[in-house]
């Protein structure tokens, strides 16, 4: 998706009097991270057959030269398009079939990002979050803990032969279409209803799940809870920073700040 997609706070938690059912509310969070399941899991299946389709060409017309070869994997660029085409994909059906934003509610939003203390409250968040994790990880390696992301070989491979596209990948196109997901639909379906905390909670714990997929890397099961426990702080201060301005550009641009940190780290150091 595009950085520019209508993205903003949800409109004030209504009256007690208008409250629906206190189940309503949680009902529709699981609606919508089911249906944002479905259509990740669907739009995977659909790019792999694509790419499947495509290499089946490759080597017909490999074959047809005496030349052999396999079927082999997506490649980093691949791989990442195909992150994108599900993800994003998910994403935006979720947003504009679930909870779209209104004319009035783009205005505030634009509002909002226009207050000097706004990105105060961007750059503190961005710099807390960096240094929590680190601060996490420099922890847990005195345990004798060190995860490996799942997604490091991938963002390697990336650096090395795609660099100007991974670095819009990961500072643009994902912090947008993640936020879009995770903190304007999933949280702030709670947010809207009054449960803020559960909306935070959830919302989080789904943030984490999706990055570090149980059972997919050859981390400890404590080298896993470390990396939810990142992923879930991140998640928690992008839901704070959301609601506290108002605006879900703030936590965009937060999240953009701290995944071209860590890029840039991969980059000069090599740290993950």
């Amino acid at each position: 998706m595009s950085a520019s997609a209508p993205v903003s706070a949800p409109p004030p938690v209504p009256p007690a009097t208008a409250a629906a059912r206190a189940s309503s509310p949680l009902a529709g969070f699981f609606i919508d991270l089911g249906i944002a399941t479905v259509a990740l899991f669907g739009l995977s299946v659909i790019c792999g057959a694509i790419w499947g389709l495509y290499r089946s060409l490759q080597i017909s017309a490999a074959n047809a030269q005496g030349a052999a070869t396999s079927v082999g994997q997506p490649g980093a660029l691949g791989q990442i398009l195909m992150a994108l085409i599900a993800t994003g994909g998910a994403a935006l059906l979720v947003y504009f079939w679930r909870r779209p934003a209104n004319a009035a509610e783009r205005q505030l939003s634009r509002q909002a990002l226009r207050r000097p203390s706004t990105w105060g409250w961007i750059l503190l968040v961005a710099a807390l979050i960096v240094l929590g994790s680190n601060g996490i990880a420099f922890l847990a390696k005195q345990m004798g803990i060190e995860p490996v992301p799942t997604n490091l070989e991938l963002m390697q491979n990336a650096i090395a032969r795609f660099p100007v596209f991974l670095a819009l990948f990961a500072i643009v196109l994902a912090p947008a279409y993640e936020e879009l997901l995770f903190r304007r639909v999933l949280f702030g379906r709670l947010w809207q209803a009054g449960r803020p905390w559960l909306g935070i909670v959830l919302s989080s714990l789904a943030f984490a799940l999706v990055h570090e997929v149980p059972g997919v890397s050859k981390n400890s099961l404590l080298g896993t809870a470390q990396l939810w426990l990142v992923y879930g702080g991140m998640g928690a201060a992008f839901c704070w920073l959301y609601r506290r301005t108002g605006t879900l550009w703030a936590a965009i641009t937060a999240h953009a700040l701290n995944n071209a940190v860590a890029l840039a780290a991969l980059v000069f150091f090599g740290a993950t």
